[in-house]
């Protein structure tokens, strides 16, 4: 099957079945797996054009909702730190939008900044995951067993402190800080084209010691947001850049965006089920992997640009 905007031919099979594997997994952190299918499009693929991360958000639009209800249906959705997340990232999207079309179109060049980004918090992640071992909080004694159900219940939420309880824990997190890091975020996800997602979990679960069970939810939430706002602006951009192929492959993104609808379904479905330090270890190791293969893509293509020291 032939897709114009991308220049590319698939089949159509492939774009919901990798989407499917993909996201089933990440769901489970709160990512929607846009991070991955990115590297996949424009490595496998061949789609390098400024339109992939628009066609990357269009992904995010379709196959989200599925997930947020799951987490909603299970009462794990924390709606203030969903504000929060949309009211950071979406200013910093638009922005990101406008550098990746304007200083970012050469995929050498993007590659090395998405390297740089997800390198960081991958580290991140397992820094903090090794500096100390795992241990339950002493007042989560009497908590439901993993697999059963643990809703939230906020128990503040103003202009400087969001404070809700989860599985005996009270969580508390500055929103000032949060709404800061959600705009660096959304700057550098409006770039990359994944909403911001992928960046904002490490944040909220390695710096500010949240729970992944209650970020996940929120983190889709905000994604799902601000890629309506990313798609929907690059669509708007794309007659302003004649030369650059910058609206989103409508189609592509759809295929994409089916396969993801069931998999981040299934994956929120089972999250309950899954430790949070086995899926702070899955985050991490899927984020180093992907920085490792953009960061020897960009290494390749930077040693072209220059004669070898020897003949």
């Amino acid at each position: 099957m032939y897709f114009p905007t991308a220049d590319i031919t698939v089949a159509p099979w492939m774009p919901p079945l990798v989407a499917f594997g993909i996201s089933f997994f990440t769901a489970m952190g709160g990512v929607s797996g846009a991070f991955l299918l990115l590297p996949f499009q424009m490595s496998f693929l061949g789609y390098t054009q400024p339109s992939v991360s628009a066609t990357n958000q269009l992904f995010n639009i379709v196959a989200i909702p599925s997930g947020v209800w799951r987490y909603c249906h299970e009462r794990r959705m924390v709606w203030p730190l969903a504000w929060v997340v949309i009211a950071g990232t979406l200013p910093g999207v638009v922005a990101g939008a406008l550098i990746r079309v304007s200083f970012l179109p050469d995929p050498r060049h993007f590659k090395g900044v998405a390297a740089a980004v997800l390198l960081f918090i991958g580290l991140r992640l397992v820094w903090d995951l090794a500096r100390k071992p795992y241990t339950r909080a002493p007042e989560a004694a009497d908590a439901p067993p993993m697999g059963r159900e643990r809703p939230v219940t906020v128990l503040a939420f103003n202009r400087r402190h969001l404070v809700y309880s989860f599985d005996g824990q009270t969580c508390t997190i500055s929103v000032p800080a949060a709404i800061g890091v959600s705009l660096l975020v959304g700057l550098v996800g409006g770039v990359y084209g994944i909403g911001g997602g992928a960046i904002l979990v490490p944040f909220f679960i390695g710096v500010f010691k949240l729970p992944v069970h209650t970020v996940a939810g929120a983190t889709l939430m905000g994604t799902f947001v601000t890629s309506i706002v990313g798609t929907a602006f690059y669509q708007a951009i794309a007659p302003f850049y004649p030369n650059l192929s910058v609206a989103p492959d409508w189609m592509l993104g759809l295929l994409f965006g089916l396969g993801g609808m069931a998999g981040i379904y299934l994956g929120a479905r089972c999250q309950k089920y899954v430790s949070a330090r086995l899926i702070k270890w899955m985050l991490a190791a899927i984020i180093l992997w992907t920085a490792g293969s953009y960061t020897i893509a960009f290494m390749a293509a930077l040693s072209s640009l220059f004669p070898p020291f020897f003949p």
